[in-house]
């Protein structure tokens, strides 16, 4: 891919792999690298960012739509396959399969919440390749945005853990044909 693109407004992008929100100046030079998800990944002079796919316009691409389309259930919970949806938007900006397929998201749960307002709070339990992986801050962050749009989800946290150790049995079929693993 690795097309060159001038900002055309400045927007906030996630630097990677901290995860930590930067201004992007109107007028800067970026190559887009990757555009998986709903998101944009461009390399600077100063490293990697994800661009948000509600920025698109910057770069010169369509903006992706954010709003997600999904019921609450009953009791007002956010749709679990609503956020699952969401999580299968999320990618390691190096690998083309989303962090369900790969297998790194180990558990996901709605929780009804009393503070600080009543609602709906989501955890999601997750892990990256390797160890030392230095993408989880950014994915943990994408995926915390992207469930975030999910009606009824007032919170969600999302972390990082090590156990058990991921490997590659725990990638999707649908994964292992896309990296050419079958």
């Amino acid at each position: 891919m690795n097309r060159e693109r001038i900002l055309g407004r400045e927007v906030t992008a996630t630097q990677i792999p901290s995860g930590d929100k930067q201004p992007l100046p109107a007028g800067s030079r970026v190559f887009l690298h990757q555009t998986l998800g709903g998101s944009y990944t461009v390399q600077t002079d100063f490293g990697l960012y994800r661009i948000d796919g509600k920025d698109g316009d910057a770069l010169g691409e369509t903006v992706t739509e954010t709003k997600v389309a999904a019921a609450t259930l009953s009791d007002g919970a956010p749709d679990p396959e609503a956020i699952w949806s969401q999580l299968r938007q999320v990618y390691d900006p190096e690998i083309p399969v989303n962090i369900v397929d790969l297998g790194l998201v180990y558990t996901m749960e709605v929780v009804r919440v009393t503070e600080p307002e009543p609602g709906f709070r989501v955890d999601v339990s997750m892990t990256l390749t390797a160890p030392g992986c230095g993408m989880g801050p950014a994915i943990a962050e994408d995926a915390k945005s992207k469930i975030l749009l999910v009606p009824g989800v007032g919170a969600a946290d999302v972390r990082i853990t090590w156990e058990p150790a991921w490997n590659q049995q725990m990638i999707s079929e649908e994964g292992k044909m896309k990296l050419g693993l079958i």
